[in-house]
């Protein structure tokens, strides 16, 4: 499984879950909290701003920030569960936890949205990093309509923490 959470919801999915990779994508300004205490194996953190179009002033994800997401996501699950958090749980940790499930599981990009939707009403994935991973991924378009046609998530300042299965046909 892959756990999603916010940055407010991180300890409690950490003790939750024991032993686990840490994967964390803030913005460059925000500061860093001490991971000393989670029990994580590996830890991937990338700093960029949660935006859909470059805008002056700050960073986007780009293609090198998706395919650092996918390589993490491809090492070690068979192990440990991965948790993925960003500040709110809702765009930036969606979009890379969608990404590494369509990476493992090509032709159910649209079953994975769906199944996105039905775990987490608040649930935004960050258009931009869909796309890059699309593309990465040789996915044609599929993976960015297939978060299109579920549209933006129910509105609210933190999302709830939730599980996306990582191997399909759940």
């Amino acid at each position: 499984m892959i756990h999603v959470s916010s940055l407010s919801g991180l300890a409690d999915v950490a003790v939750m879950l024991g032993s686990f990779d840490l994967l964390t994508l803030l913005s460059p300004s925000a500061t860093a909290p001490d991971w000393s205490g989670l029990a994580h194996e590996r830890h991937l953190q990338l700093a960029f701003h949660d935006i859909v179009v470059p805008t002056p002033g700050l960073i986007a994800p780009g293609i090198n920030t998706l395919q650092a997401i996918l390589d993490f996501g491809r090492v070690g699950m068979a192990e440990r569960p991965m948790l993925v958090h960003c500040w709110a749980g809702i765009s930036r940790s969606s979009a890379a936890a969608y990404a590494i499930a369509c990476d493992r599981n090509p032709g159910f990009e649209r079953a994975i949205a769906d199944e996105l939707r039905r775990r987490s009403p608040y649930v935004t994935p960050n258009k931009l990093m869909v796309q890059l991973a699309d593309e990465l991924l040789g996915r044609g378009g599929v993976m960015v309509d297939a978060i299109a046609r579920i549209g933006r998530g129910a509105e609210a300042f933190e999302g709830a923490p939730y599980q996306l299965p990582v191997v399909w046909p759940i």
